[in-house]
């Protein structure tokens, strides 16, 4: 499961579409509806909120409007009605870490795409989140 801090205008269109079904995925463990994945780090921040389902349905809510923008067709009805009231905090160190293993994965999946953002070296976040100074998160496997 990646769910990633950045807006998800980067995304190329494989990495939307998985983005939507792994925050899907994310809500379904929120409301206690799946076996697996109930521990997973990634869930970790949105679990530290007053109301985790609402955090989760703000972020789905950005990355339906995107999708809506390229004229894709997600349906916002598996959304949550409810949503956050205010941002989650990811540092700095771990938005960048997340930029750069996008990028790695473009490279192979998406060329193309990569050429457009190679020059952002410090992308804009997901709007939920607030950048704060810091390292990556410690349940980061860093691999680059």
């Amino acid at each position: 499961m990646r769910l990633w801090s950045f807006h998800p205008k980067y995304l190329d269109p494989k990495g939307l579409v998985a983005l939507w079904r792994e925050a899907l995925l994310a809500q379904q463990v929120l409301r206690g509806k799946t076996k697996g994945y109930k521990h997973h780090p990634q869930l970790d921040r949105f679990k530290r909120q007053i109301d985790p389902l609402a955090s989760v349905a703000t972020y789905l809510v950005e990355i339906c409007q995107e999708a809506k923008k390229r004229r894709y067709n997600f349906d916002a009805s598996k959304i949550d009605t409810r949503l956050a009231m205010g941002p989650i905090q990811v540092t700095k160190g771990q938005l960048i870490y997340e930029w750069e293993l996008f990028k790695s994965k473009l490279a192979a999946r998406d060329p193309l795409v990569l050429d457009k953002i190679k020059n952002v070296l410090e992308p804009e976040p997901h709007p939920l989140f607030k950048v704060t100074e810091g390292p990556p998160e410690n349940w980061e496997r860093l691999s680059l």
